[in-house]
């Protein structure tokens, strides 16, 4: 039979409707769809695709089950390599990793193995057998801080091998930043919670509203008498541009303006928790966060969303489903462009002015791309006399997170590098015997799945540790 060349696309939501919704934007594939895309993976001796999975999943086994219409054993290949099926078949880009290893894929479009997953994941939620059963404890007490996609990992391959997991969470909803950080419209937080409870069920205890560093220090969890500790905590610290205007009412990191909305429900009549509404939003960067803070803007009702990028569409490092997306949308984005002043009322001697202190524009400076940088990316250099003003209402600064200081703080003879990350080797240990680190605590933001395989490394070199201790 012929291959057909191209992958299946996936049902979504008209571009008209979902703008004005926080539904999913992906429907997802039906049965029948998910049988077709399965039948064109070639099943390569070699497996490169595997290979490109960051945690490894045995991905050419798992697209054979749905081709048979075993569904659920798919589900149980998967979750032997991922504890967190259904958020990386969501959210994880899949199209420079296992689909760009694809043997099919050197002549037609790769197999949808992120959408593949994503349905047999979503199949196993709605018509899944009996709660997994919990293994014999092997008497060992492990610590985990952060329960973003490097921690639950971390927890759920221990918990697979018997240890009593203690996952401790600053916020008041498990999660880190799925839930914090990824809208619902790309992830829904029923899918979040959904996993929590599938490693809760493995024995994993969560424990949320405990700010490791403040209400209890690493230290003070070995007294306690876990043995070995992993910091997940994440990149939650955000980082600004030091243009003049930054202070001014209406500007946001990315990383508040997205918790307020995905986690604080600030979309809702009468948050407790507000965010400004309406009116005209410019988002600064280019990543996946910029494109889920403008498309958040678009959803809370504004009434234009620029994307405000220095570099031109062919070095956007956002995934190209999600910049597609945004377009769709209606986001309009201004390429080769440099902020370089937030603009706005700022007169502490009249403050009978409603708008004091509030955002009314952003001064811009057109680029042109020059001599590649370090990293080999060209650099963009400022056109002079090119400047010029967007009438904005909210600026949303969206150009990166750091890891955040606290646990480096509070925690004696733990190595960090010059951008705050966590110093590790290539198992995960820091600077103290015992503990542990991986994801963006480590590395500063990056993927989903590249989190979730430092977490799955981390835990291996926990169980080797405390085995032989």
């Amino acid at each position: 039979m012929a291959i057909n060349p191209k992958k299946h696309e996936m049902p979504t939501q008209a571009p008209e409707v979902r703008a004005h919704n926080f539904d999913e934007v992906a429907l997802g594939y039906t049965p029948q769809i998910a049988e077709q895309e399965a039948a064109r993976c070639l099943h390569c001796k070699n497996q490169p695709c595997v290979q490109g999975c960051p945690v490894n999943i045995r991905i050419p086994d798992f697209i054979a089950q749905i081709k048979e219409k075993n569904y659920e054993e798919a589900y149980r290949i998967i979750t032997q390599s991922s504890s967190l099926p259904a958020v990386c078949g969501r959210v994880c880009p899949q199209e420079s990793q296992c689909e760009s290893k694809c043997t099919l894929g050197i002549k037609f479009e790769p197999v949808g193995i992120g959408r593949l997953e994503r349905f047999v994941a979503d199949w196993h939620n709605e018509h899944g057998a009996k709660a997994q059963e919990r293994p014999a404890e092997n008497g060992h007490k492990v610590a985990v801080v952060g329960s973003g996609p490097s921690g639950l990992t971390c927890a759920g391959d221990l918990a697979k091998k018997g240890y009593q997991v203690s996952v401790f969470e600053a916020l008041h909803t498990a999660g880190g930043v799925l839930v914090y950080g990824i809208p619902e419209f790309r992830l829904p937080k029923r899918i979040v919670a959904k996993e929590v409870d599938t490693l809760e069920e493995l024995g994993v205890d969560v424990q949320t509203n405990v700010v490791i560093g403040k209400t209890l220090t690493i230290d003070e969890l070995f007294s306690m008498g876990y043995e070995a500790v992993f910091v997940g905590s994440g990149a939650g610290l955000p980082n600004f541009m030091g243009i003049p205007g930054e202070s001014l009412k209406g500007v946001y990191s990315a990383n508040e303006f997205l918790t307020r909305s995905n986690l604080m429900k600030a979309y809702r009549d009468n948050p407790d928790t507000p965010i400004m509404k309406g009116g005209t939003v410019a988002v600064v960067g280019g990543g996946n966060v910029a494109m889920d803070a403008a498309r958040t803007a678009l959803r809370l009702g504004a009434e234009h969303v620029y994307i405000v990028y220095r570099r031109s569409m062919q070095e956007l490092p956002a995934r190209k489903e999600e910049v597609e997306h945004a377009m769709e949308e209606g986001i309009d984005f201004r390429l080769l462009t440099n902020p370089v002043e937030i603009l706005g009322y700022d007169n502490p001697d009249d403050r009978r002015d409603p708008k004091n202190g509030f955002v009314t524009g952003i001064k811009c400076v057109k680029m042109e791309l020059g001599e590649p940088d370090a990293r080999g990316r060209r650099r963009p250099v400022a056109i002079e006399g090119s400047e010029f003003v967007l009438d904005v209402d909210t600026v949303v600064i969206s150009i990166g997170t750091s890891p955040n200081p606290l646990i480096k703080n509070t925690t004696e003879g733990l190595d960090v590098n010059d951008h705050g990350g966590i110093i590790v080797t290539e198992d995960g240990l820091t600077s103290r015997e015992g503990v542990y680190a991986g994801g963006d605590a480590v590395t500063g933001a990056a993927t989903v799945i590249s989190a979730m395989g430092a977490g799955k490394v981390a835990a291996k070199a926990i169980d080797e540790y405390l085995m032989k201790k």
